[in-house]
Protein backbone atom coordinates (compact mmCIF):
# COMPACT_ATOMS: atom_id res chain seq x y z
CA UNK A 1 0.00 0.00 0.00
CA UNK A 2 0.61 3.64 -0.63
CA UNK A 3 1.46 5.82 2.34
CA UNK A 4 -0.21 8.78 2.10
CA UNK A 5 1.11 12.15 4.20
CA UNK A 6 -2.04 12.17 6.39
CA UNK A 7 -2.37 9.72 8.15
CA UNK A 8 -6.13 7.46 8.54
CA UNK A 9 -7.10 8.52 12.21
CA UNK A 10 -7.94 4.55 12.88
CA UNK A 11 -4.08 3.85 12.47
CA UNK A 12 -2.91 6.34 15.01
CA UNK A 13 -2.94 5.66 18.64
CA UNK A 14 -5.49 6.30 21.45
CA UNK A 15 -7.83 7.32 19.04
CA UNK A 16 -9.09 4.10 17.87
CA UNK A 17 -13.26 4.54 17.69
CA UNK A 18 -13.32 0.93 18.62
CA UNK A 19 -11.38 1.18 21.82
CA UNK A 20 -13.66 4.05 23.07
CA UNK A 21 -16.27 1.64 23.59
CA UNK A 22 -19.19 2.57 25.64
CA UNK A 23 -17.23 5.57 27.81
CA UNK A 24 -18.93 8.49 25.80
CA UNK A 25 -22.58 6.94 26.44
CA UNK A 26 -22.20 6.11 30.19
CA UNK A 27 -20.67 9.86 30.59
CA UNK A 28 -23.91 11.20 28.67
CA UNK A 29 -25.89 8.99 30.15
CA UNK A 30 -24.77 10.11 33.66
CA UNK A 31 -24.97 14.21 32.85
CA UNK A 32 -28.53 13.23 31.75
CA UNK A 33 -29.43 11.46 34.94
CA UNK A 34 -27.84 14.49 36.93
CA UNK A 35 -30.01 17.07 34.92
CA UNK A 36 -32.86 15.08 35.88
CA UNK A 37 -32.68 15.46 39.10
CA UNK A 38 -31.58 18.66 39.55
CA UNK A 39 -34.75 20.12 38.01
CA UNK A 40 -36.46 17.78 39.96
CA UNK A 41 -34.85 18.73 43.16
CA UNK A 42 -36.16 22.36 41.94
CA UNK A 43 -39.40 21.24 41.66
CA UNK A 44 -39.84 19.28 44.59
CA UNK A 45 -38.53 22.69 46.54
CA UNK A 46 -41.16 25.22 44.73
CA UNK A 47 -43.53 22.50 45.44
CA UNK A 48 -43.04 21.85 49.57
CA UNK A 49 -40.77 24.16 50.50
CA UNK A 50 -40.50 27.49 49.39
CA UNK A 51 -42.40 30.16 46.94
CA UNK A 52 -42.74 30.12 43.19
CA UNK A 53 -41.26 33.33 42.35
CA UNK A 54 -44.25 34.50 40.08
CA UNK A 55 -46.93 35.08 42.33
CA UNK A 56 -44.66 37.31 44.29
CA UNK A 57 -43.21 38.77 41.00
CA UNK A 58 -46.76 39.58 40.10
CA UNK A 59 -47.62 40.72 43.25
CA UNK A 60 -44.67 43.44 43.10
CA UNK A 61 -45.82 44.47 39.68
CA UNK A 62 -49.50 44.91 40.85
CA UNK A 63 -47.94 47.03 44.02
CA UNK A 64 -45.79 49.10 41.39
CA UNK A 65 -48.65 49.58 39.42
CA UNK A 66 -50.87 51.30 42.34
CA UNK A 67 -47.43 52.93 43.79
CA UNK A 68 -47.02 54.53 40.19
CA UNK A 69 -51.43 55.46 39.58
CA UNK A 70 -51.28 57.08 42.86
CA UNK A 71 -48.22 59.29 42.02
CA UNK A 72 -50.00 60.29 39.15
CA UNK A 73 -53.67 61.18 40.57
CA UNK A 74 -51.49 63.26 43.18
CA UNK A 75 -49.31 64.37 40.69
CA UNK A 76 -53.03 65.34 39.03
CA UNK A 77 -54.16 66.78 41.63
CA UNK A 78 -51.01 69.25 42.45
CA UNK A 79 -51.08 70.10 38.69
CA UNK A 80 -54.67 71.50 39.16
CA UNK A 81 -54.33 72.91 42.40
CA UNK A 82 -51.44 74.84 40.68
CA UNK A 83 -53.58 75.62 37.67
CA UNK A 84 -56.00 77.07 40.03
CA UNK A 85 -53.57 79.08 42.22
CA UNK A 86 -51.85 80.15 38.88
CA UNK A 87 -55.32 81.27 37.67
CA UNK A 88 -56.06 83.20 41.37
CA UNK A 89 -52.31 85.08 40.52
CA UNK A 90 -53.69 85.76 37.52
CA UNK A 91 -56.80 87.57 38.62
CA UNK A 92 -54.84 89.22 41.55
CA UNK A 93 -52.34 90.81 39.13
CA UNK A 94 -55.17 91.88 36.93
CA UNK A 95 -57.12 93.63 39.98
CA UNK A 96 -53.64 95.43 40.82
CA UNK A 97 -53.31 96.70 36.92
CA UNK A 98 -56.64 97.85 37.18
CA UNK A 99 -56.48 99.88 40.13
CA UNK A 100 -53.02 101.32 39.16
CA UNK A 101 -54.36 102.36 36.15
CA UNK A 102 -57.14 104.03 38.15
CA UNK A 103 -54.84 105.77 40.06
CA UNK A 104 -52.61 106.92 37.60
CA UNK A 105 -56.10 108.52 35.76
CA UNK A 106 -56.43 109.95 39.51
CA UNK A 107 -53.19 111.35 39.78
CA UNK A 108 -53.69 112.63 35.68
CA UNK A 109 -56.52 114.39 36.96
CA UNK A 110 -54.68 115.89 40.39
CA UNK A 111 -52.25 116.84 38.39
CA UNK A 112 -54.24 118.96 36.21
CA UNK A 113 -56.12 120.47 38.69
CA UNK A 114 -52.81 121.20 40.06
CA UNK A 115 -52.02 123.18 37.29
CA UNK A 116 -55.37 125.09 36.87
CA UNK A 117 -55.07 125.95 40.38
CA UNK A 118 -51.52 127.24 40.00
CA UNK A 119 -52.66 129.69 37.06
CA UNK A 120 -55.48 130.49 38.87
CA UNK A 121 -53.48 131.77 41.80
CA UNK A 122 -51.32 133.64 39.31
CA UNK A 123 -53.77 135.43 37.82
CA UNK A 124 -54.86 136.96 41.41
CA UNK A 125 -51.35 137.52 42.54
CA UNK A 126 -51.11 139.61 38.85
CA UNK A 127 -54.61 141.22 39.56
CA UNK A 128 -53.51 142.13 43.81
CA UNK A 129 -50.55 143.63 42.22
CA UNK A 130 -51.84 145.47 40.21
CA UNK A 131 -54.26 146.70 42.63
CA UNK A 132 -51.52 147.35 44.52
CA UNK A 133 -49.81 149.29 41.77
CA UNK A 134 -52.75 151.19 41.30
CA UNK A 135 -53.61 152.24 45.08
CA UNK A 136 -49.63 153.21 45.36
CA UNK A 137 -49.86 155.45 42.46
CA UNK A 138 -52.98 156.74 43.51
CA UNK A 139 -51.71 157.13 46.98
CA UNK A 140 -48.64 159.31 45.22
CA UNK A 141 -50.55 161.27 42.92
CA UNK A 142 -50.44 165.43 43.67
CA UNK A 143 -52.05 167.20 46.02
CA UNK A 144 -54.15 168.30 43.64
CA UNK A 145 -56.20 165.09 43.36
CA UNK A 146 -57.69 164.85 46.78
CA UNK A 147 -59.78 168.44 45.95
CA UNK A 148 -61.31 166.76 43.44
CA UNK A 149 -62.73 164.47 45.46
CA UNK A 150 -62.56 164.86 49.25
CA UNK A 151 -65.07 162.24 49.74
CA UNK A 152 -63.97 159.26 48.69
CA UNK A 153 -60.33 160.30 50.13
CA UNK A 154 -61.95 160.36 53.78
CA UNK A 155 -64.07 157.16 53.40
CA UNK A 156 -60.69 155.29 52.08
CA UNK A 157 -58.80 156.63 55.49
CA UNK A 158 -61.97 155.62 57.63
CA UNK A 159 -62.25 152.18 55.91
CA UNK A 160 -58.38 151.65 56.54
CA UNK A 161 -58.75 153.13 60.50
CA UNK A 162 -61.00 150.87 60.99
CA UNK A 163 -59.87 147.80 59.36
CA UNK A 164 -56.41 148.59 61.50
CA UNK A 165 -58.37 149.40 64.44
CA UNK A 166 -60.33 145.42 63.87
CA UNK A 167 -56.60 143.87 63.58
CA UNK A 168 -55.41 144.94 66.75
CA UNK A 169 -58.68 143.75 68.53
CA UNK A 170 -58.03 140.59 66.96
CA UNK A 171 -54.41 140.33 67.72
Amino acid sequence: MTRFLIAHPSTEPGTDIRRMGPQPIALAAAVLAVLIAGVAAVALWRSYGGTAPEPERLLQARQLQARAAQASEQLVEKTKGLEVTQQESIDQLQMVQDQLQTLRRILASQQADTKRLAEQVASLTEAVDGLRQSFASSQSEPASAPTRNPAVRARARAMSAAHHRRSKIRG
